[in-house]
């Protein structure tokens, strides 16, 4: 299926991923409701960055209302479900939350294809669900690891997900990236929090745990992924990780920024960014294997590539003043 002049909807629009794959839908020709949370500014997040805001429909409201949910799909041939509380040490404080909304609007945005006859639902999972990796490169029959209230919930949606495909023959998809990056992501992610930390003239940076390795994927890839996914009916009823298969350390990557941006930077440990003890996942690493034969889908950059555009947007004064850089954003 060709997304040329199909109706999409993407929920989470107004976040990181969702503002660049609105931006990379419309660039393909389809014609885009983009949603945002509701809130009483009428500030649309990153979809107010850009350049196609004119292109796209933006509507405000919440995946958790199942009535809104049924009336935003009418007429949609295409779900891209990205809306969701991601922030893991949030979940620590707030766990209901991420029932009502990972799960719950899971179920709704579901319920609401399935009345309205939507042709494709690509929800997005994360590899978050592995936990810490029993073997490497993880592919899709790894052990799912609940190891936080988030990665619970997302477990917990995925599986609501695909329940609606095995009950209803919903044609869903369940999208499971690994670590993304890129312009746009929150601060609470380690790679914005050193970029935006150095950018500001940080002389010495407060972190987590070091030793954790991760598959980091620049989000025109991932996005790229996702895309792929729709476009192939192959992927219908299956679970797909999206994935570059290179594993590095966090320690590494730290040291490979602040080589990129000239710094001397120092890092040290700061115990309220460190997670519980079983809680923390020591390894990710992708297999993409299955992507990759399902739609010929490979990534476009390198580490050290993404890593170069990504600084180069955080060094803009006008994107670094965004962000508090100076707070800690659990």
């Amino acid at each position: 299926m060709k997304l040329k002049n199909k109706k999409v909807l993407v929920t989470g629009a107004d976040g990181f991923i969702g503002s660049h794959l609105v931006e990379m839908l419309v660039e393909s020709g389809a014609g885009v409701k983009a949603l945002n949370q509701y809130n009483s500014f009428n500030n649309w997040g990153w979809l107010e960055a850009l350049d196609c805001l004119s292109d796209i429909e933006v509507v405000s409201g919440d995946v958790r209302d199942p009535h809104f949910c049924k009336e935003i799909t009418k007429n949609t041939d295409v779900i891209f479900h990205l809306a969701a509380l991601i922030a893991i040490p949030y979940s620590y404080i707030a766990p209901d939350s991420y029932v009502d909304t990972n799960v719950k609007g899971t179920l709704n945005i579901c319920q609401a294809a399935k009345e309205n006859g939507c042709e494709r639902v690509i929800h997005t999972s994360t590899s978050e669900v592995y936990g810490t990796a029993q073997y490497v490169p993880i592919d899709e029959k790894h052990p799912l690891q609940p190891q936080s209230p988030y990665s619970a919930s997302k477990i917990g949606a995925d599986h609501m997900a695909m329940s609606f495909h095995q009950a209803f023959g919903l044609p869903v998809t369940i999208a499971r990236p690994f670590n993304t990056y890129g312009p746009r992501q929150s601060a609470r992610a380690v790679i914005p929090t050193i970029i935006g930390q150095i950018a500001a003239g940080a002389k010495k940076i407060k972190l987590g745990d070091l030793t954790p390795t991760r598959d980091f994927n620049y989000v025109l890839d991932t996005c790229k992924g996702f895309t792929a996914l729709a476009q192939s009916d192959q992927t219908i009823g299956e679970i797909v990780n999206i994935g570059s298969g290179v594993e590095i350390s966090v320690a590494d990557t730290l040291d490979l920024i602040r080589k990129m941006m000239s710094s001397d930077v120092k890092f040290v440990t700061d115990d309220q960014r460190l997670r519980p003890k079983d809680s923390e996942v020591f390894r990710l690493c992708c297999d993409n294997t299955k992507i990759n034969q399902l739609t010929g889908f490979k990534p476009d950059y390198s580490l050290e590539q993404g890593l170069e555009k990504t600084i180069e947007w955080f060094v803009d004064p006008e994107n670094l003043s965004h962000y508090k850089t100076d707070i800690y954003n659990v």
